[in-house]
């Protein structure tokens, strides 16, 4: 597979320097590259990019053909006027490989322009194909070969556009109107237990572990994004499945003692002072054999066992309804029994109607694990049938137009930032946030106004949490940040909602 971009008749280079930019790097030994423009917020944004020994590799590449790491300075120059940038923001930590640069004290709704410098070498972006989905979502073959595998890969990358990470300018987002009343952690796809990332079937493509001697990579991330969501200011956390790899007891346990760190687990009620909330994904469904005998019997399906209860007190199919500052917070199980795939009974269609019928009004977020929209589904790279039922999807889209108080539905299970509409549901927005465990490994903060809310997607950012996601950036052959980064607008909007009625929450919880 090392021919894997001629095999596609496909070659995408990896950054683009112009002479000069060369010259320097060369002469240094350093290689600033894959520059992203991660986060931008009304008073702040946050760059982040890697430094290596030799130039970034074309896409499709190998995992063995990533540069080796060299630690550097790192700092921004920035301003109002592409011809100055007469500011300075210097990287906090000292040098290291792996950079994030974050800029603050910004003007709301204000064009800034900004460069990134390592060894006084200007930091090329990352640049990203445009994948190109076929009409009727991507089809998987059943055992797929090489070739037709490598067949997919080319139509996805067909389109030949190639995007920026990094375009140079940034407009600030205008906030809501009226005060900041709290503030939401919104993650998902834990995976603890996990040793093998980027697998898509089988053993291709070829998958990243960490490095012998550090933690689990799955720990690092999850205890990163604990830290950063409170750090941020963080009143509650929502967890949107697949906490675990497996559902192993010990993972499950794992898990809840990593989440602890957040604060108070809740599965009902209001919500205090740091609290937060899970659902289950596909990866914590009841499972199959003689490891998960020890574990409750699930009714009605002979030989399996489910985990899960014993550590979240949840079992498969429970729906949750907790309550922050007014704000209802209802959780989905989207899992079903032994596939990947979403799905939601009778049942808990029913209690969830009875739930927003008691006040259609009142302001609703939902989350679950599997992706909703049509939007979503035929732009999942395991194909439509990776996420939730499209009969089960109508029905619930449905139910969410019929309420008027419901405004946003967060998921999981794609690994990727990516906002979605309903010609449906038209005022409600589905929000696929990335996965925790793996680039670019984070969390998203939705900042909720008395006239609506700012959503913002941050990557974890601890040192190791840094460098996992980089490394974890060339998945898929290197085209991991094409599929999960998003667009800017995906991971950073303001959206207008009458959010008066609910109450403002201090910094330490009501």
């Amino acid at each position: 597979m090392a021919t894997v971009g001629a095999a596609t008749g496909i070659v995408i280079p990896g950054a683009t320097m112009n002479p000069a930019q060369a010259a320097a790097a060369q002469a240094a030994g350093v290689y600033p590259q894959d520059l992203e423009l991660v986060t931008v917020t009304d008073s702040s944004f946050v760059l982040t990019w890697y430094t290596a020994g030799s130039a970034a590799p074309a896409i499709p590449y190998q995992p063995s053909q990533e540069p080796m790491p060299v630690a550097t300075d790192g700092y921004v120059r920035y301003g109002t006027d592409p011809n100055r940038l007469d500011r300075i923001e210097v990287q906090r930590g000292g040098e290291t490989a792996y950079h994030s640069a974050e800029v603050t004290g910004l003007r709301p709704g204000t064009t800034y322009y900004y460069q990134a410098f390592s060894a006084d070498v200007q930091v090329p972006a990352r640049l990203i194909p445009e994948l190109t989905y076929p009409a009727g979502g991507v089809v998987v073959p059943t055992n797929p070969t090489d070739a037709q595998l490598l067949q997919l890969l080319g139509e996805l990358l067909s389109s030949g556009v190639v995007n920026s990470a990094a375009p140079g300018s940034i407009t600030t987002l205008v906030p809501p109107r009226g005060r900041h009343l709290f503030t939401i952690a919104l993650a998902n796809d834990l995976h603890i237990g996990e040793t093998v990332s980027g697998l898509v079937i089988a053993n291709f493509p070829p998958g990243f572990e960490q490095q012998p001697g550090l933690p689990p990579y799955p720990v690092v991330m999850t205890e990163a994004m604990t830290q950063d969501a409170a750090r941020r200011g963080a009143h509650a956390l929502l967890v949107a499945g697949d906490i675990s790899s497996a559902a192993m007891s010990e993972e499950l346990v794992d898990s809840k003692q990593l989440l602890d760190k957040f604060g108070t687990l809740h599965l009902g009620g209001e919500l205090g002072p740091r609290s937060y909330v899970v659902a289950r994904g596909n990866h914590d469904q009841p499972k199959t054999g003689a490891a998960y005998a020890t574990c409750a019997a699930v009714d009605g399906a002979a030989g399996y066992f489910d985990c899960l209860p014993a550590v979240y007190d949840l079992p498969q199919g429970t729906l949750t309804q907790t309550d922050l500052g007014g704000m209802r917070l209802v959780g989905l199980d989207t899992t079903t029994l032994n596939t990947p795939s979403g799905a939601i009974d009778d049942a808990q269609f029913e209690q969830l109607a009875e739930i927003l019928a008691e006040n259609p009004d009142q302001p609703t977020l939902l989350f679950g694990h599997h992706p909703v929209t049509d939007q979503a589904a035929l732009t999942t790279i395991a194909g439509p049938g990776f996420d939730l039922d499209r009969t089960d999807a109508a029905r619930l889209e449905a139910l969410y137009a019929a309420t008027p108080g419901v405004f946003f539905h967060h998921s999981g299970h794609t690994h990727r930032n990516r906002f979605t509409s309903s010609p449906v549901a038209t005022n409600v927005e589905f929000l696929e946030v990335a996965a925790t465990k793996e680039y670019p490994g984070g969390f998203a903060l939705l900042k909720v106004y008395e006239g609506g809310y700012m959503l913002n997607f941050y990557k974890s950012d601890t040192a190791l949490a840094r460098q996992w996601s980089q490394t974890s950036s060339g998945e898929y052959l290197g085209l991991y940040p094409a599929y999960t980064l998003g667009t800017t607008a995906d991971r950073n909007h303001v959206v207008s909602r009458d959010f008066g009625c609910l109450a403002p929450l201090s910094a330490n919880g009501l």
